[in-house]
This record gives C-alpha cells, sequence and structure tokens, in this order.
C-alpha cells in the first residue's frame, strides 16, 4: 500500500470513531435513575436524575381533588423497580410532611400512587411556602432521598 493510502485509511477511521462517540455518547440513557410522574394518565413530568438542573416544577392548579399522581422510578442498576420505597413530603425547610410507604414489587410499570387531595390538605395545613416530592428507596444513594419536583397546586 502506498504511504498516502495509509494515511487515508486512518484519517477516516479516525473521523468514524469519532462520529460513533459523538453520536451514541450523548444520547444514550442507560445506567441513569429515571423516573415520570403522571397525573391520572398523562405525563406530566419526564426526567433522568442525572440530567442538567431542570426547575422541575410540577403543576397541579387544574388538578380535581379525586385525580391521582402516579409515579414510577427506575433505579440504573435494575430493570424493575427499588425495594423499601417510599414517597415523602418535605416542606421548603425541608421537615417531612407526608411520607408514603409502598410495597415490593417486580414491575417496573408499578405507580407508587399519591392523591391530589391529600397534597392540597397539607398545602392547606402547612401554607404556601412550597412542597417538594422526595423519592427513597434501599438501593438509593442518598439517604435523605431524591427530590422529584417543587409542587405548585
Amino acid at each position: 500500500m502506498k504511504p498516502e493510502t495509509i494515511k487515508q485509511a486512518l484519517v477516516k477511521l479516525y473521523m468514524l470513531a469519532a462520529l460513533c462517540f459523538i453520536t451514541f455518547g450523548f444520547t444514550t440513557k442507560a445506567g441513569l435513575d429515571s423516573y415520570e410522574i403522571y397525573l391520572n394518565d398523562k405525563l406530566v413530568l419526564q426526567q433522568y436524575v442525572n440530567q442538567p438542573l431542570n426547575l422541575r416544577k410540577l403543576k397541579l392548579n387544574t388538578a380535581n381533588d379525586q385525580d391521582e399522581l402516579r409515579i414510577h422510578y427506575k433505579h440504573c442498576t435494575k430493570d424493575d423497580v427499588g425495594s423499601g420505597r417510599s414517597i415523602t413530603i418535605k416542606d421548603q425547610k425541608g421537615n417531612t410532611l407526608k411520607k408514603w410507604e409502598f410495597a415490593d414489587v417486580r414491575s417496573n410499570r408499578s405507580a407508587m400512587v399519591i392523591p391530589v387531595k391529600a397534597l392540597r390538605a397539607l398545602e392547606k395545613s402547612n401554607g404556601k411556602d412550597g412542597l417538594y416530592l422526595h423519592y427513597n428507596a434501599k438501593e438509593h444513594e442518598h439517604p435523605e432521598g431524591e427530590m422529584l419536583a417543587s409542587l405548585q397546586l
């Protein structure tokens, strides 16, 4: 092979490797914790935990008292949900106002369900300083839980 042909082949190989890195290096979500929050059956928030900072405000001002939040949390290490799962509502100072604990299940489509009526009652009894939705499980690395969203009721 001529030296020019070898150089051209190496340049093409390098360009292909760089293109693969750019294409696959920034689009995959594998290996990240993720969650989806539904108001009844309508997706209202989807987030990958390690994405850039997002205000993650969950606007529920149009929700009815009969509506439910359905939270699906998927851990990076498993296709199924965590064990010892709980959802906690905290105030702006980090005080726990209410905690819901959920049974261990195997299906990654098993939702943690919170009634909107209960959230409105918490807001009414604790003022409008802000409520924050936190998730925790045995597999979770943050003992205080992961803040999923601030609630706007």
